[in-house]
């Protein structure tokens, strides 16, 4: 056992900020500033978990034992422009949106498609955040990161094993990371991150209570009429529809009318709504077209 006074504060019983806006706290809760106190955590507690924008994220009612580390704080958060080889090293911390919106005001395209997702760069790395219009390993250089060990660790993009929605990453804490863009016009980038943002606010129920989308899109296995050939990657959201369950709800947990697949809530919504709600939506899909969702949604529930 770890027997020196840490430098890193330590919280406890400490909210844990989603934004679903439920779930439990964390026993214990720390924001690290510096690389050394990200070791210290990791010596503190190698089973933590990262808190990046919570954007994604569901945490059951009784909350997690684990030291929750949140990333948002000092070197995690800062980000270098590299004019002079249109290279950005943004924090695993830095928020997605911010850095979007800057790279556009300096006439650095490449990120611009991902407009709308709401997340940290570490986040959105490790589930290798897209949506209609790209993904974020489109302009992935490189990444920086440490294992439960503290041993550090560097990888370029052609060793990481992307794929829909993963990275094979999640065994990592990702510290930064650095994208390779190109020269655009500012007014031009602008105008896409508006057309992004357009089609998001057109089809998804931005202005609810949601962590976005609940369930990945799944590859059929074999061909269902009116929605797929065998092999296909066909909408989540779509299979949720027809298996009419817009609008269900479990206490106070909605099925959006917009999107099928955002669970929407409100002020009187528990944790454990969502996730019985999550539970339900699947069965009735699995039911209905003998495909199994597989969730997005990251739920953290109580080990220990």
């Amino acid at each position: 056992m770890d027997t020196q006074t840490p430098s890193v504060e330590i919280e406890t019983d400490a909210p844990i900020s989603t934004w679903f806006g439920v779930g439990g706290r964390a026993d214990r809760l720390a924001r690290p500033r510096t690389l050394d106190e990200l070791l210290e955590c990791v010596r503190i507690d190698p089973d933590l978990r990262i808190l990046g924008d919570g954007a994604n994220l569901l945490v059951d009612d009784a909350g997690v034992g684990e030291l929750v580390v949140d990333l948002s704080q000092g070197v995690f958060k800062e980000v270098e422009f590299r004019s002079e080889i249109d290279f950005v090293v943004a924090g695993a911390g830095a928020r997605l949106p911010q850095l979007i919106t800057e790279c556009a005001r300096r006439g650095l395209a490449g990120l611009e498609t991902l407009a709308g997702i709401p997340a940290s760069v570490g986040g959105a790395v490790i589930m290798n955040a897209g949506g209609a219009f790209g993904r974020i390993s489109d302009t992935l250089a490189r990444v920086c990161a440490i294992d439960r060990a503290g041993r550090e660790h560097r990888f370029e993009r052609s060793q990481i094993d992307f794929a829909y929605r993963q990275s094979r990453l999640n065994h990592l804490i990702l510290t930064s990371a650095e994208f390779s863009l190109t020269p655009g016009e500012p007014a031009a980038l602008r105008d896409e991150l508006k057309r992004c943002m357009a089609y998001k606010k057109e089809t998804q129920p931005l202005e609810r209570v949601s962590a976005g989308c609940v369930f990945k899109n799944p590859t059929l296995r074999e061909a269902i009429e009116g929605v797929g050939d065998e092999g296909e990657r066909v909408s989540a959201g779509k299979l949720i529809d027809l298996s009419g369950l817009k609008g269900e709800r479990v206490g106070g947990a909605k099925v959006s009318d917009q999107h099928a697949n955002f669970i929407v809530t409100r002020d009187s919504a528990s944790a454990r709504d969502v996730i019985d709600l999550i539970a339900v939506v699947a069965e009735r899909v699995h039911d209905r077209f003998g495909v199994r969702l597989e969730r997005e949604v990251v739920i953290w529930e109580r080990s220990q």
